[in-house]
């Protein structure tokens, strides 16, 4: 290796959120990390890289230019910190001849379209669909398959951004205009939509960790949703799941024809499937880690964490084979993440600490994210990016999980004191 340290290299894709766990899982591998920062500034609507983690930023949009100055240091992977960095992370893997999933259906890996088309052209079960620029058309669509809902959602984005569960042709316009009106979460216009057939069933979350094809489950999650009358459907609790019961051994079956289908070869992936009564379908996949990861967490209720597993396939595959080829992991204890609704609607004034500490302080609660500063903004939650906070509860017991699930319920909104409205609407 031409670096004077004598520390292998890998090399981080815009490392926002989850991303930031990839810093210590690596650096107990021995390796140290580069950080590519693929625009000017820092995406605001996530949580930043923790650059001082990172042995050098590269700036800039030219991935050739990334690519000349990561060949000095011989870098032992590229992986993606987040979901608009798979397509870049995927091209620069190539370019630099580095384990990957390749470029080939890398399009099909992101576009959500693309990815429900592959799998129909693989025989494998999914919704049917409609894309266009056009409200009207996407209406039509939806009018002429007579068969309500549908849901509507940007092309490319993530958190549940921008997603609608329409019940009529002028839910599906009104739906469509308001996503081409804005830009997704990573800042990029929506200049496409999709309409897709309503897959009725229960949710769940499938993560993997695939090295050179083979496949682990490192954890299967039920969602527990709640369908607001805005036609927003908020994400509650994310359940731990036994690896024994049913319907997860059939979603970990599917979860394994979907990344075939797709080509995923290395690295992580977050899958949302669908239980509908036909089977499982695929809601969507993102080729990077669970967005509520959390390494510690995890670490204690499935005995590992999707980060470390995923540093561990790329810097030594002979040890990740040998312990996790084609197997499922263990249910340590049970464990929920909770992404906590609200109604409240105002400018933040303060925090209270207390009511914090008293969250923090439940025997469940392994950590408890404040997602509003004093003189934010709060607002209704429409979706994940709008949940107050996220709470992680984990305990040998399930009554004791539920008795704090239900007291941080209990508490999640008196954590926030808004400022007095005046009757002009100003705080």
């Amino acid at each position: 290796m031409s670096d004077t340290s004598g520390r292998a290299v890998a090399v981080v894709v815009d490392g926002y959120s989850a991303g930031n766990f990839y810093p210590p899982a690596f650096a107990e591998l021995g390796v140290d990390l580069v950080h590519v920062q693929s625009t000017p500034e820092l995406i605001p609507a996530m949580a930043p890289p923790q650059l001082s983690r990172y042995r050098e930023n590269i700036l800039g949009a030219d991935e050739r230019e990334w690519a000349r100055r990561l060949r000095p240091y011989e870098p032992v992977c590229v992986v993606a910190g987040q979901e608009s960095a798979v397509e870049p992370t995927d091209r620069l893997a190539e370019e630099l001849r580095l384990p990957g999933n390749g470029t080939r259906l890398s399009t099909a890996r992101r576009d959500k379209y693309e990815m429900v088309e592959t799998l129909r052209r693989s025989g494998v079960r999914c919704a049917r669909q409609f894309k266009s620029d056009s409200p009207r058309a996407l209406a039509r669509w939806a009018e002429h398959n007579d068969d309500y809902p549908v849901v509507v959602k940007p092309l490319s984005s993530a958190a549940s951004d921008g997603v609608t569960i329409c019940f009529d042709a002028d839910e599906v316009a009104t739906a469509a205009e308001s996503v081409l009106a804005s830009q997704n979460i990573f800042g990029t216009a929506n200049t496409e939509i999709l309409v897709q057939s309503y897959l009725a069933g229960t949710e769940y979350i499938v993560d993997t960790v695939s090295c050179d094809g083979h496949h682990y489950v490192c954890g299967v999650w039920e969602y527990e949703k709640t369908l607001l009358p805005s036609g927003d459907n908020i994400y509650n609790r994310d359940i731990l799941a036994d690896p024994s019961r049913e319907p997860v051994p059939a979603l970990i079956d599917y979860a394994h024809e979907v990344l075939d289908a797709l080509d995923v070869r290395w690295g992580p992936a977050h899958a949302e499937i669908i239980m509908t009564e036909q089977g499982p379908a695929l809601v969507e996949i993102g080729t990077r880690l669970n967005g509520n990861l959390d390494a510690g967490f995890h670490d204690v209720c499935l005995g590992h964490n999707q980060a470390a597993l995923s540093a561990l396939a790329y810097v030594s595959p002979e040890t990740f084979l040998r312990r996790y080829t084609d197997r499922v992991y263990t249910k340590h204890q049970p464990a929920f993440v909770y992404n906590t609704p609200t109604e409240l609607d105002g400018t933040v004034e303060s925090v209270d600490q207390e009511v914090v500490d008293e969250i923090r302080g439940l025997e469940s609660v392994h950590h408890a994210a404040v997602k509003v500063a004093a003189g934010g903004r709060i607002r209704p939650t429409t979706d994940l990016l709008t949940s107050s906070m996220r709470v992680f509860l984990t305990a040998p017991e399930e009554s004791r999980l539920e008795a704090d699930y239900e007291k941080v319920r209990s508490l999640k909104d008196s954590v926030y004191q808004l400022a007095e409205q005046h009757a002009d609407g100003s705080a």
